[in-house]
């Protein structure tokens, strides 16, 4: 019984969930944005791991690794990797992020931004078994190996008190039949259109307090809106303490804290608010500046 249930949870992740909700999402911005390269004025690198309800055998697991720098005065370039896997399924997602700076005025920079990459799809459909430990003949069809390209386009207007991002990061929408043996077929959309909006305000406390907030909505035409809140205190004494809240989903607390002046890290832990039987989800952030 298990296993089936994880298979339809694994199908209805494969339609519906086409990127992670990372809940530090300001530091996984070139995931959804390829604006974002460069606009940091330094060469950075970030890694990023989350881990979804964990306790369940086969929850989503999301890897990621993120790399931009600027070029010149008004060019950022960028490489965005993701890892995904959940149950048998495994994504993996490869892109180049491109970015031009417009100079607005003396406090707003417009950053304009293109990406272009591939996605891979395998299901291990070997670790499927019934009743009687044998693998479901009706399963074995299933493609796999399948890939395909696509491409991203995004907006990023900055500020020194507030940020606006607006982006799309697949264009392209692909739907892969899942075959069951003779003729028969499951169809189920592998890759959605999404689309991002983002925006967030730094409110001075204080000399060295800040409190920032921010949001991020996407929609997905076959999944309902989903919006995350952060909050988050920075001490500018090289921690910074927050909550984020995903509607209608889960309740999370954020620690960062910067190692140096070009390393920081960060954890978060969410639970859930629907009374799911979990130990709620996991994330880990790391960021190098170069």
């Amino acid at each position: 019984m298990f296993f089936w249930t994880a298979f339809c949870l694994c199908i209805h992740f494969a339609t519906a969930q086409q990127n992670p909700d990372y809940t530090l999402y300001k530091y996984h911005m070139n995931l959804v944005n390829p604006a974002y390269a460069g606009a940091g004025g330094t060469a950075q690198l970030a890694l990023g791991l989350r881990s979804q309800w964990a306790g369940i055998q086969g929850a989503p697991e999301s890897r990621s690794a993120l790399f931009s720098m600027p070029v010149g005065a008004n060019l950022g370039l960028g490489l965005s990797i993701l890892s995904d896997q959940v149950f048998i399924e495994k994504q993996t997602w490869v892109a180049l992020d491109f970015s031009y700076k417009l100079n607005l005025d003396d406090r707003h920079v417009l950053y304009l931004g293109l990406k272009a990459g591939g996605n891979s799809y395998s299901a291990n459909t070997t670790r499927l078994v019934t009743y009687d430990m044998e693998q479901d003949r009706g399963l074995m069809g299933i493609r796999d190996g399948l890939t395909h390209v696509n491409f991203g386009v995004g907006a990023y207007l900055k500020h020194s008190d507030y940020f606006i991002s607006l982006s799309s990061p697949k264009l392209l929408t692909f739907d892969y039949p899942l075959e069951k043996g003779d003729n028969n077929v499951y169809n189920g959309v592998f890759d959605k259109m999404n689309v991002y909006l983002a925006g967030g305000y730094d409110f001075k406390l204080g000399e060295n307090l800040k409190f920032q907030v921010s949001s991020l909505l996407r929609y997905t035409g076959t999944s309902p809106l989903s919006l995350n809140v952060t909050s988050i205190f920075d001490f500018g004494l090289r921690f910074k303490l927050g909550t984020s809240y995903r509607i209608n989903e889960a309740l999370g607390g954020i620690f960062m804290f910067d190692v140096s002046s070009g390393f920081g890290i960060g954890y978060v832990h969410e639970v859930p608010v629907n009374n799911v039987e979990n130990n709620g989800s996991h994330e880990l952030f790391m960021r190098f500046s170069i």
